[in-house]
């Protein structure tokens, strides 16, 4: 008897392949003030993948159809790990074999002081809000435990992950205007690069005090633009900055960034919120050389942006890839990676994950049953290596973190860091 399968959505698809790119595998990071009792969350990591049909399976394509393949408890072996010492934050822990499975690692790293924990699951299962919806689970499965060893959590049903949830909502008419409305993705520049090819993958990160928020925030509404604003165009100005490059002055260059479509349909995928729901969308600049110079521009786009269908026009696009089959599929990445093996551009990416608010994995007991305090939640995005290049923003407790996780080699690590000092250095 085959095992079960449940289908898998184009923009899960489409994030398994991107590992063409870039690795997909991401971690978030809680760092306690103690420790965890090991052996409750080793069981209740293993317990909740027992729960979930998706967390236990794999991804595979079945006579060419792409699908998750529940896996048996045997080979669950690596789902959780202990390590000690080691830091990892400037070392992103090991990927996640999406096509083996599970769909979430917890590693257990410990110091001698307060425990680290990271959550690891990979892109072409869920997206950010995914991975964070994943490590509520385990907290929650955790703390059960901790009050009754015997605990286990409910059986979860299959759930319909498909992104035409979201498609089925929006009339023709609405589907022409999103199509009609989204101009195609135009690669302008890239990060400087000291080679193609692959290296040691690293992670560096940057945190503003809480002050440098209230000034961001103060800055954004005097020019009646949002804190996403601000780092957008910072993130621009800082992008130029580091290529030193007098082509980009005066001509248009873009960014991508992304939209949670959780935000923009709440409460339609309440009953399934480990999935991939994020879409990129292009932001395009000209002129202006320092932030009041463009952060009026940056606001309009957004702001016109969220008017319309965002992120309607990127479910239309790979939908209609995968109407055609995986043979489309691979045909799309070949020429993607054609296109950036011969030119040498690609433009970077731009993600704000927002607010962690540590009230939604809390209280989460230590050794001996006392509340811990979580002291930083970081996230590690996706490894980048030539010609892709990705920084994200986090805040935790008004501290902003920025951060972009690469390939030391093919990227320079001394490059890297002066690119995120820009950054700083363009913020109020």
């Amino acid at each position: 008897m085959p095992p079960a399968r449940h289908p898998a959505s184009s923009f899960d698809v489409f994030n398994v392949y991107f590992e063409r790119i870039y690795d997909p595998t991401m971690h978030v990071v809680f760092t306690f003030d103690g420790g965890i009792e090991a052996e409750v969350m080793r069981e209740a990591t293993m317990r909740l993948i027992a729960s979930d049909p998706y967390l236990r399976s794999r991804y595979t394509e079945v006579e060419g159809r792409p699908v998750w393949e529940e896996t048996p408890k045997e080979s669950w072996n690596g789902a959780f790990f202990i390590e000690q010492g080691g830091q990892p934050l400037t070392t992103p822990p090991p990927p996640l074999d999406v096509r083996k499975g599970p769909q979430v690692r917890v590693g257990l790293y410990r110091d001698g002081e307060g425990d680290r924990l990271a959550v690891t699951c990979h892109h072409g299962f869920c997206d950010a809000g995914g991975a964070l919806a994943i490590a509520r689970d385990v907290f929650s499965v955790y703390r059960r435990l901790m009050e009754n060893r015997d605990h286990r959590p409910p059986e979860r049903n299959p759930c319909n992950r498909s992104i035409k949830r979201i498609l089925n909502l929006h009339t023709r008419e609405e589907r022409r205007e999103a199509l009609a409305g989204e101009e195609p993705f135009v690669d302008r520049w890239s990060f400087p690069a000291e080679r193609p090819g692959r290296g040691r993958p690293r992670v560096a990160s940057r945190t503003l005090a809480p002050e440098r928020l209230k000034l961001i925030k103060a800055f954004g509404k005097e020019h009646g633009a949002t804190v996403n604003d601000v780092l957008v165009a910072a993130f621009f100005l800082a992008f130029r900055k580091i290529r030193d490059d007098p082509s980009d002055i005066g001509s248009p260059r873009s960014i991508l960034t992304s939209v949670d479509l959780r935000r923009r349909y709440p409460g339609l995928y309440d009953d399934c919120p480990i999935a991939n729901l994020s879409a990129a969308y292009e932001i395009t600049l000209t002129e202006g050389a320092g932030l009041e110079d463009i952060i009026g521009d940056v606001a309009a786009i957004t702001t016109r942006r969220k008017a319309g269908h965002l992120g309607l026009a990127a479910i239309l696009f790979y939908e209609g890839i995968i109407a055609r089959g995986m043979p489309a599929v691979l045909e799309f990445f070949d020429d993607m990676i054609e296109r950036y093996t011969a030119s040498g551009l690609k433009n970077p990416v731009f993600s704000n994950l927002g607010v962690f608010d540590p009230g939604e994995f809390l209280p989460v007991p230590g050794k001996g049953g006392e509340d811990l305090d979580i002291l930083d939640i970081r996230y590690l995005p996706c490894v980048c290596w030539p010609y892709g290049f990705l920084m994200i923003a986090s805040t935790f407790r008004d501290r902003l973190t920025l951060a972009s996780a690469y390939e030391d080699g093919p990227y320079s690590t001394a490059v890297v860091e002066r690119f995120l000092g820009y950054v700083d250095g363009c913020l109020p």
